[in-house]
């Protein structure tokens, strides 16, 4: 039956378009509706072994036939000859001229009682004296491998011009102890139509239990697997694993699936990109592929995680994990991964413009405080208390600020630190610059990595030594030909020896509980710190010691 007649006025899919597309919708709209079922290809599947099987049962049932007839047949055959061999008339008048009539009797009667097809008596040579079959008188008997001629009786199967026989040989023996003639009892074998009709009953009994329970098999096997599968027959599994693969590999976030062992199950394009992979990692444990222990420990984890930020090479990578389970079962995690690097960046640069406007709100603040004190004096007429108070205030304001621009020459890390400097005093921290500070003007982008990695470690060291009795902050900073060094103390707790790596690359949200993102200060000190080739490092003298080198010549 060929593809069904779609009228194109109930199909809007026809309506429009060239004639070959649509022959070929026409044509998938009649794929999709002859296609077979999960359960009707396992029906097909198992019909096609049962007709095999029949083939192979009926091949060798007729095998087997044919053997039992041939040693059945062959033997009685045998027997045939043997009597005719043994009858005192065949003895006695083999060798007359008349044989082949006064023989007749004999043979036809053994013929008769045996069901033999032919039997015949032939001289010592083979020449045969007497048949059943007149026609074959005076030819040569087929013989085959028969010794009868040695005076043994032999059965087995001959080949004529008549066809194929079970034939069984016995030596017509005289008085003397002479080998006078041959006696020959033929049967001939039955067709092969004949042999499969004898061996049908079995056949199918047997093949129609093989089929029954074939088909019920096939029938409850097709159901477990729609059961397993939620449904789905073999060509959707085809199409989604399509539709998957394609997804996967158009998403620019990295995704990689692991099972319950840590082994990688799937890995797409983007985390390949970002984890810098090489090579077939399906089936290896994420833990040999020489990532960062931070990150394998994410990605191995196998919960559910959101927003972990941490630092991969150069980049700042957010993680989020979801764990998978089938059933019930947990059967591993999927971990996506998105390169946040440039937005931390300037998350990190907000922060410090932020920390910047906190600062200089606590100026405002602390101008407001000595306007009142000012405007408080000149109501009183105290107008020389006024000029004192106005001398000081700008004589501190002078010394701070020139403290800053006489060993810093950047103007923007100089703000900075002015600013800085004053937000601790707010604070209740005193910021110092040392005496050995030196930095001569730097290029934009080293001037505003600058100020994010002092910014940054300012806002640390400050926040750790509040709780001293006497906080205070150092920095410096220092140049070379090579690069800039920078150095930030605080007389605060310090940083445990365990916790000295960690610090960098755990421990900061892009969930932030605070305007400008608390907590990623110190991270994005070092992402800036290894894109631009340096280095930073802490220690413990008295209390944290962070010191940054970074190369001049990646400016």
């Amino acid at each position: 039956m060929g593809p069904p007649v779609i009228d194109p006025d109930h199909d809007p899919s026809l309506c429009c378009g060239s004639p070959l597309r649509n022959q070929r919708r026409l044509w998938t709209l009649w794929s999709r509706r002859r296609r077979l079922t999960l359960a009707g290809q396992f029906l097909v599947l198992q019909l096609v072994v049962v007709a095999v099987v029949l083939v192979i049962v009926g091949a060798f049932s007729v095998q087997q036939a044919t053997a039992s007839f041939a040693d059945d047949r062959g033997t009685q055959m045998r027997s045939v000859a043997e009597d005719l061999a043994n009858t005192a008339v065949v003895r006695d008048r083999i060798g007359e001229p008349d044989a082949a009539q006064s023989l007749a009797s004999p043979i036809n009667s053994a013929v008769n009682l045996s069901g033999a097809t032919e039997a015949m008596i032939a001289d010592p040579t083979g020449r045969i004296l007497s048949s059943s079959d007149p026609r074959v008188i005076g030819t040569r008997a087929a013989l085959g491998d028969s010794g009868v001629r040695e005076g043994r009786a032999w059965k087995g199967d001959v080949r004529t011009r008549n066809g194929h026989f079970v034939a069984g040989h016995a030596p017509i023996i005289d008085d003397n102890g002479e080998l006078v003639g041959l006696a020959i009892a033929e049967e001939r074998y039955p067709a092969l139509s004949t042999r499969l009709t004898e061996s049908a009953d079995e056949l199918v009994l047997y093949l129609g239990f093989g089929a029954g329970l074939g088909a019920a098999g096939s029938w409850l096997l097709a159901r477990l697997v729609k059961r397993r599968t939620r449904g789905l027959e073999p060509h959707e599994f085809a199409m989604l694993a399509d539709h998957r693969e394609a997804l996967l590999h158009s998403i620019r976030e990295g995704i990689i699936a692991v099972d319950t062992d840590a082994r990688v199950t799937m890995v797409n394009d983007g985390a390949r990109t970002l984890l810098d992979l090489d090579g077939d990692v399906v089936g290896r444990r994420i833990g040999d592929l020489g990532l960062d222990p931070q990150v394998v420990d994410v990605i191995a984890a196998g919960g559910d995680s959101q927003d972990v930020v941490l630092l991969v090479g150069e980049r700042a990578i957010v993680f989020n994990q979801r764990s998978a389970s089938s059933h019930g079962r947990g059967i591993g995690a999927v971990t996506t991964m998105r390169d946040r690097t440039d937005l931390v960046a300037m998350q990190g640069q907000l922060s410090s413009n932020l920390s910047i406007t906190d600062t200089l709100r606590a100026q405002t603040h602390e101008f407001a405080n000595q306007l009142h004190t000012i405007s408080g004096l000149v109501q009183l007429g105290e107008y020389d208390e006024v000029t004192s108070l106005v001398g000081v205030l700008t004589r501190r304001r002078a010394e701070i600020t020139d403290a800053v621009t006489q060993r810093v020459a950047d103007p923007a890390v100089a703000a900075l630190l002015i600013a800085k400097t004053s937000g601790a005093a707010e604070a209740g921290v005193t910021l110092t610059l040392s005496d050995g500070s030196r930095l001569a003007p730097t290029t934009p982008r080293t001037s505003a990595d600058l100020a994010t990695v002092i910014g940054n470690l300012v806002d640390n060291a400050v926040d750790a030594c509040k709780g001293e009795t006497s906080p205070a902050v150092t920095v410096e900073l220092t140049e070379t030909a090579d690069e800039i060094v920078l150095e930030v103390r605080d007389n605060g707790p310090g940083v445990p020896e365990q916790l000295r790596d960690a610090v960098f690359t755990r421990g900061f949200s892009t969930k932030p509980d605070v305007p400008g993102g608390r907590g990623i200060g110190l991270p994005l000190v070092r992402l800036i710190c290894t894109q631009r080739g340096g280095t930073v490092t802490v220690a413990h003298d008295g209390g944290a010691v962070f010191a940054v080198h970074l190369p001049k010549a990646s400016a």
